[in-house]
Protein backbone atom coordinates (compact mmCIF):
# COMPACT_ATOMS: atom_id res chain seq x y z
CA UNK A 1 0.00 0.00 0.00
CA UNK A 2 1.07 3.12 -0.71
CA UNK A 3 2.72 5.65 1.78
CA UNK A 4 0.74 8.50 0.77
CA UNK A 5 -2.72 6.77 0.73
CA UNK A 6 -1.77 5.27 4.24
CA UNK A 7 -0.86 8.54 5.61
CA UNK A 8 -4.42 9.92 4.14
CA UNK A 9 -6.71 7.22 6.11
CA UNK A 10 -4.72 7.77 8.92
CA UNK A 11 -5.57 11.21 9.20
CA UNK A 12 -8.77 10.22 8.14
CA UNK A 13 -9.96 7.95 11.09
CA UNK A 14 -8.48 10.77 13.42
CA UNK A 15 -10.42 13.09 11.84
CA UNK A 16 -13.71 10.78 11.93
CA UNK A 17 -13.12 9.52 15.68
CA UNK A 18 -12.73 12.75 16.98
CA UNK A 19 -16.22 13.66 15.21
CA UNK A 20 -17.30 10.71 16.76
CA UNK A 21 -16.38 11.14 19.85
CA UNK A 22 -17.83 14.60 20.30
CA UNK A 23 -20.97 14.51 18.55
CA UNK A 24 -22.07 10.34 18.16
CA UNK A 25 -20.91 8.48 21.50
CA UNK A 26 -23.10 9.12 24.40
CA UNK A 27 -21.30 6.93 26.81
CA UNK A 28 -21.05 8.45 30.09
CA UNK A 29 -17.93 6.92 31.26
CA UNK A 30 -16.22 8.44 28.70
CA UNK A 31 -14.56 11.47 30.22
CA UNK A 32 -12.63 14.16 28.59
CA UNK A 33 -11.19 12.63 25.51
CA UNK A 34 -8.73 13.69 22.47
CA UNK A 35 -7.50 11.76 19.77
CA UNK A 36 -4.01 12.22 19.22
CA UNK A 37 -2.90 10.27 16.63
CA UNK A 38 -3.72 6.92 14.50
CA UNK A 39 -1.62 4.14 13.32
CA UNK A 40 -2.41 2.08 10.75
CA UNK A 41 -0.53 -0.90 9.03
CA UNK A 42 0.76 -0.70 5.80
CA UNK A 43 -2.06 -3.24 4.59
CA UNK A 44 -4.70 -1.40 6.47
CA UNK A 45 -6.04 -4.74 8.56
CA UNK A 46 -5.26 -2.83 12.23
CA UNK A 47 -5.52 0.61 13.43
CA UNK A 48 -4.47 1.79 16.33
CA UNK A 49 -6.01 5.17 18.14
CA UNK A 50 -3.80 7.35 20.37
CA UNK A 51 -5.96 9.04 23.05
CA UNK A 52 -4.98 11.38 25.38
CA UNK A 53 -7.11 10.90 28.77
CA UNK A 54 -7.58 13.60 31.47
CA UNK A 55 -8.57 13.08 35.11
CA UNK A 56 -7.10 10.99 37.48
CA UNK A 57 -5.68 7.32 36.96
CA UNK A 58 -9.11 5.57 37.76
CA UNK A 59 -10.62 8.36 34.90
CA UNK A 60 -8.48 7.34 32.88
CA UNK A 61 -8.74 3.69 33.19
CA UNK A 62 -12.33 3.53 33.14
CA UNK A 63 -12.17 6.09 29.57
CA UNK A 64 -9.86 3.89 27.85
CA UNK A 65 -12.26 0.94 29.02
CA UNK A 66 -15.12 2.12 27.91
CA UNK A 67 -13.59 3.11 24.45
CA UNK A 68 -12.77 -0.18 23.88
CA UNK A 69 -15.91 -1.32 24.72
CA UNK A 70 -17.63 0.85 22.24
CA UNK A 71 -14.76 -0.27 19.52
CA UNK A 72 -17.01 -2.59 17.48
CA UNK A 73 -20.16 0.63 16.78
CA UNK A 74 -17.26 3.06 16.21
CA UNK A 75 -15.79 0.50 13.53
CA UNK A 76 -18.96 -0.08 12.11
CA UNK A 77 -19.46 3.64 11.62
CA UNK A 78 -15.88 4.33 10.16
CA UNK A 79 -16.62 1.54 8.07
CA UNK A 80 -19.91 3.47 6.38
CA UNK A 81 -17.56 6.70 6.27
CA UNK A 82 -14.36 4.84 4.99
CA UNK A 83 -15.97 3.42 2.11
CA UNK A 84 -12.74 1.02 1.90
CA UNK A 85 -13.37 -2.81 1.29
CA UNK A 86 -11.39 -3.71 4.41
CA UNK A 87 -12.69 -1.56 7.18
CA UNK A 88 -9.59 -1.91 9.75
CA UNK A 89 -9.33 -3.83 13.30
CA UNK A 90 -9.41 -0.53 15.96
CA UNK A 91 -8.01 -0.38 19.12
CA UNK A 92 -7.38 2.72 21.46
CA UNK A 93 -4.21 3.02 23.44
CA UNK A 94 -3.72 6.22 25.91
CA UNK A 95 -1.02 8.35 24.74
CA UNK A 96 1.80 9.43 27.36
CA UNK A 97 3.62 11.42 25.53
CA UNK A 98 2.07 14.60 27.19
CA UNK A 99 2.44 12.82 30.48
CA UNK A 100 6.09 12.04 29.50
CA UNK A 101 7.00 15.45 28.08
CA UNK A 102 5.37 17.07 31.35
CA UNK A 103 7.78 14.41 33.40
CA UNK A 104 10.86 15.77 31.24
CA UNK A 105 10.02 19.32 31.68
CA UNK A 106 9.66 18.99 35.61
CA UNK A 107 13.27 17.36 35.60
CA UNK A 108 14.31 20.14 33.48
CA UNK A 109 13.44 22.62 35.82
CA UNK A 110 14.80 20.84 38.74
CA UNK A 111 17.84 20.63 37.43
CA UNK A 112 18.15 24.05 36.39
CA UNK A 113 16.68 25.35 39.86
CA UNK A 114 19.82 23.34 41.56
CA UNK A 115 22.08 24.83 39.16
CA UNK A 116 21.07 28.42 39.77
CA UNK A 117 21.18 27.29 43.98
CA UNK A 118 24.38 26.25 43.12
CA UNK A 119 26.03 29.41 41.22
CA UNK A 120 25.27 32.06 44.10
CA UNK A 121 27.26 29.93 45.84
CA UNK A 122 30.53 29.55 44.28
CA UNK A 123 30.24 33.16 43.29
CA UNK A 124 30.37 33.98 47.00
CA UNK A 125 33.35 31.50 47.77
CA UNK A 126 35.51 33.05 44.80
CA UNK A 127 35.21 36.61 46.70
CA UNK A 128 36.73 35.54 50.05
Amino acid sequence: MSELRVRKIQEFIKQEVSQMLLYDLKDPHIGFVTVTGVHVTGDLREATIYVSLFGKSWEKAKSLEALNKAKGSIRKELGQRLKIYYTPEITFEEDKSLDYGMHIEGLLKKVHDEEKDKAPKEDTEKED
